[in-house]
């Protein structure tokens, strides 16, 4: 075993062994995609029993950094983790130039991004949805919810609502918005876009997001609620995000305000 045990280090044998393999994990001594050893071998190699061997690779899992494969073994997990320009990534050169905002982010950091429609609808107005719309709860709304993927993972689940007066007649009505995207269709409509909140906080996910966005044991996801208004003032989109944890990094870089 490493330096990261001793005989006066308190953790339990198994923590001691999860760590260890962490730390060889995490500077790329256990690249993404290689096979961990046998449980046999990591008894014989750390000197424990089958059970704490077992029990190390649990944690593992449950830091989301292992993956099993039934039949195959435990292989140390690939991440594509893309960062999130914050400000930046809203730019009107950006999507103005009929790159989706996701795809043009991920191609930029050397990762391939594409969505999937799981609903085009018109549904009732979620409360969240319907205060920042300003309408009634209930009232109808229409709806896109799409399933983003990096690299062919499922990285977030993003549902889109506007009032239906702002969007009869675009193709924000049809699978295929056009270059530019939803943000485009809003402006050719007369809604030029100003201002967007954003509003983060993190949860652990329910059964159904653990298996939309094929998410490891104990990973959380972030959940992303996107205001967009425009030069009137008025909101024309409320986007419903939710993240999975551990493929985003959040970046913002702005001036100080006076």
């Amino acid at each position: 075993m490493t330096t990261t045990s001793g005989p006066t280090d308190a953790r339990p044998l198994a923590v001691r062994v999860a760590d260890d393999l962490r730390m060889r994990i995490e500077t790329a001594d256990l690249a993404a995609g290689q096979q961990l050893p046998t449980l046999d071998a990591i008894a014989e190699q750390y000197r424990s029993s089958l059970a704490v061997a077992r029990k190390a690779m649990e944690l593992l899992r449950a830091q989301g950094l292992v993956v099993t494969r039934q039949g195959k073994g435990t292989f140390v997990r690939g991440r594509a983790r893309t960062r999130r320009h914050g400000i930046d990534r809203y730019s009107r050169s950006r999507w103005r130039s009929g790159t989706p905002i996701l795809t043009g982010e991920a191609e930029k950091q050397g990762y391939q991004a594409d969505q999937v429609i799981r609903e085009l609808a018109e549904v009732p107005a979620p409360g969240v949805v319907a205060e920042r719309l300003g309408l009634r709860p209930g009232e109808p709304v229409w709806v896109r919810r799409r399933t983003t993927r990096i690299d062919d993972r499922p990285n977030q689940l993003a549902d889109s609502y506007y009032p239906l007066d702002v969007i009869e007649g675009t193709l924000i009505r049809e699978e295929n918005t056009g270059p530019g995207g939803g943000f485009a269709r809003l402006e050719d409509a007369g809604h030029t876009l100003e201002r967007i909140c954003e509003e983060l906080s993190v949860r652990m996910p329910n059964p159904n997001e653990v298996m939309l966005l094929e998410l490891p044991p104990g990973t959380p996801v972030v959940d992303l609620t996107r205001t967009t208004r425009d030069s009137t003032g008025r909101a024309v989109e409320v986007m419903l995000t939710v993240i999975a944890g551990d493929m985003a990094t959040f970046y913002y870089d702005f001036p100080i305000p006076d």
